[in-house]
């Protein structure tokens, strides 16, 4: 695995073999990462990557300068990999194991990106209750996206604030984005 942009471009990190994870992959993550450029300047932004593996993400985050990045797992091997890589690259990176959902109800922060890659066989229903639980307890900045990634047999094109999916072999990103009532918000101003 290697950090594809930014600060840290071309580094490897060598994640142990022995996690429970589907890292997203090279070409995949270079996808996202280009249709994130141009929608964001990444100083600064605050970052939220659920089912965060090995890390993968959260890092490419990092190397382009977002921070405060929130990495959430449930497997604790992968929590101690992004502390100790973290450490290393001296990213601004909090590892946090936890059950993703239970993380997301008592989430009280914001974020200018979310981020969830879950086990692609989780069931659907499942999939849509991480958007549910965002949604309802905005959790997600004005300006913000929300991306999740999941199987080409998961649709989460009926979903509130579904934006577009952009397909990559077996795997699919799906964005989502608040829309806000610009004439309630300017009533109230």
């Amino acid at each position: 695995m290697r950090i594809i942009s930014g600060k840290y471009k071309g580094r490897r990190i060598n994640p142990p073999k022995n996690l429970p994870v589907r890292p997203t992959t090279d070409m995949c993550k270079e996808a996202l990462f280009n249709i994130l450029n141009n929608n964001f300047n990444f100083s600064g932004l605050k970052i939220l990557d659920l089912f965060s593996g090995t890390g993968s993400i959260s890092y490419e985050f990092a190397s382009r300068g977002s921070e405060p990045i929130i990495s959430v797992d449930g497997d604790m091997g992968c929590v101690n990999f992004i502390k100790k890589t973290a450490k290393e690259f001296d990213f601004d990176i909090t590892a946090i194991k936890s059950d993703v959902f239970k993380f997301l109800e008592k989430s009280k922060g914001s974020y200018d990106i979310i981020f969830a890659d879950p086990p692609y066989d989780m069931d659907q229903k499942d999939f849509e209750k991480i958007i549910e639980i965002i949604c309802e307890n905005e959790l997600l900045e004005k300006d913000g996206m929300m991306i999740i990634e999941h199987s080409k047999y998961t649709s989460l094109e009926h979903m509130e604030n579904f934006s577009y999916a952009k397909n990559y072999g077996g795997s699919v990103f799906s964005f989502f984005e608040y829309e806000y009532d610009e004439e309630a918000e300017t009533e109230e101003d």
